[in-house]
């Protein structure tokens, strides 16, 4: 069968790839389409365009940026009504995936849609608008099961495909010699994937590694930037720069600062502390308070209804704050009340599988079987 998937960012563009290769288990002759990236790329098909050109941060970034957003639509909808394929497959990225998805609607296209739009935390009356534009909605998340029944929707709950990653990565055994990491504990710093937050949080990160003389600090770099992009804001602090190599760099860490999103999950996963930061526009920011309908917004914290990691969101963003809650978390008994409730998590998390169940059911609904 012909699959067209769309991804518009660096989480998305990991799922894409791991439901590509499960479909391939299901399917005797996949062929994929796409809007991705590098590893979905690595996983065949053809890749239509990358998702380094799509992704914009905050209310503020999408209109800065609404003219590259519209040729973005434009570009995917006739792409898909010239391949036509079986099934369209739409991941994550709701602000343009739910315009993609009523366009195929209305071209009789099926869609199936792999991880829901966080529409619980705000605006829950777009529930409505996905009951009528797609066909089947699988969710990553246990509650979001729970809240789709509340609007008369039932919707397929497949586990969280975090788990299938961690489950296939091979820790390399000479990662610590290869990039000359010393002996010292390592803090790690993961400022996220896009330019946005990148040079929000970056610096932020940096400022306060000369407090932690006795550590050794490594950024996750995105593979979608160059060294000389970091190196404006490293100068001339001593820090690791790793690309491609996040995992790697969480088997080994001690503690981490974490941007918000998906990479505050997979932290906890390799059971690193962890310190979440995010900043935004300040008119972002500003609706965003007005609208948002929950307490937390870190993975971690949302999953299990309480605070396990500590948030620093907006001004509290700073250097004074971040290193005082870094502190709590390198030793003593923050560490280890986190490192305890990182065990309820995992309980509510489940096993590994959610890539394999999502493509069984993708293909079973999609051949009419």
């Amino acid at each position: 069968m012909k699959y067209y998937l769309v991804a518009g960012e660096a989480s998305g563009d990991l799922h894409g790839a791991n439901l590509m290769k499960a479909l391939k288990l299901e399917d005797h002759d996949p062929v994929f389409r796409y809007f991705g990236g590098d590893k979905m790329q690595a996983e065949g098909g053809e890749l239509v365009k990358h998702y380094a050109d799509m992704a914009f941060m905050g209310f503020t970034e999408v209109v800065l940026n609404l003219r590259t957003i519209f040729k973005n639509l434009k570009k995917c909808k006739e792409d898909i009504l010239s391949w036509k394929p079986d099934v369209l497959i739409l991941i994550d990225f709701p602000g343009f995936n739910l315009k993609i998805a009523e366009f195929a609607k209305e071209n009789n296209i099926k869609v199936c849609y792999y991880i829901s739009p966080k529409i619980w935390a705000w605006n829950q009356k777009r529930v409505l608008k996905i009951k009528k534009v797609v066909d089947h909605m699988f969710c990553i998340l246990p509650f979001e099961v729970d809240f789709y029944k509340e609007w008369g929707m039932d919707v397929d709950y497949v586990g969280n495909p975090l788990l299938d990653e961690q489950a296939a990565f091979s820790p390399d055994p000479q990662f610590l010699t290869n990039h000359n990491l010393s002996s010292k504990k390592i803090i790690a710093l993961l400022p996220g994937s896009r330019r946005q937050e990148i040079e929000r949080l970056l610096p932020v990160m940096l400022s306060i590694t000369d407090q932690f003389p006795d550590y050794q600090f490594a950024i996750a770099a995105a593979p979608t930037f160059d060294q000389a992009y970091y190196h404006q804001f490293i100068k001339g602090k001593k820090v690791t720069l790793l690309f491609s190599n996040t995992y790697n760099l969480l088997q080994h860490a001690h503690a981490a600062v974490v941007a918000s999103g998906t990479a505050t999950l997979e932290t906890a996963l390799f059971k690193v502390p962890q310190v979440v930061v995010y900043r935004g526009g300040a008119i972002s920011i500003a609706i965003a308070r007005m609208l948002v309908k929950i307490k937390f917004i870190s993975l971690v914290n949302l999953i299990v209804d309480k605070k396990i990691v500590t948030e620093l969101i907006q001004e509290d963003c700073n250097s004074k704050k971040l290193s005082e809650e870094l502190q709590a978390i390198v030793s003593g008994e923050g560490r280890k009340t986190m490192l305890s409730n990182y065990e309820d998590l995992l309980l509510l998390m489940g096993k590994p599988g959610a890539s394999e169940k999502t493509a069984k059911l993708i293909y079973q609904y999609s051949a009419g079987k």
